[in-house]
């Protein structure tokens, strides 16, 4: 590997990494949050690469072979976990799950989000015919809304 090769192998891990990391942190979705915490991980594995293979040996290769298995372990026991929760509370968002907490901790209270826009009412729109039916050709746009 020439010298000119590594400096993409670390600039492309590092914007994984911290792609991952924003997810993580900004994101309240427990999936999510995982896949963030996995883009963070292939972030570390493509810099071990690269410096495997600067340095000419395969350290850093079989380092990301034994990091990948435990990561396919990782993966399977928080998938099942996520579902075992996700049948409990029947939501994905980590702030419901305050109570999971140790004892002596409080929980955290999350600040509402800031709307960016005002809440807008539905908007309506015109619904097709089933096929085979004729629309109706007397009844205004009012009613035809009104009816479906």
């Amino acid at each position: 590997m020439s010298q000119a090769i590594l400096p993409n192998y670390l600039i492309v891990g590092a914007i994984l990494f911290g792609l991952g990391a924003i997810g993580f942190l900004s994101r309240r979705n427990l999936i999510l949050m995982f896949l963030s915490a996995e883009m963070m991980l292939q972030g570390v594995a493509l810099n071990l690469v690269g410096f495997g293979g600067h340095h000419k040996n395969y350290q850093g290769q079989a380092f990301v072979i034994f990091m990948l298995t435990v990561a396919a372990c990782e993966a399977a026991l928080a998938l099942a976990l996520i579902l075992v929760l996700f049948r409990n509370r029947k939501t994905l968002d980590v702030s419901v799950w305050q109570d999971l907490r140790e004892a002596n901790q409080d929980p955290v209270q999350d600040e509402s989000p800031l709307l960016l826009e005002p809440e807008m009412t539905p908007m309506h729109f015109p619904r097709l015919t089933p096929a085979g039916l004729r629309p109706d050709q007397a009844a205004s746009p009012e009613e035809a809304a009104t009816r479906g």
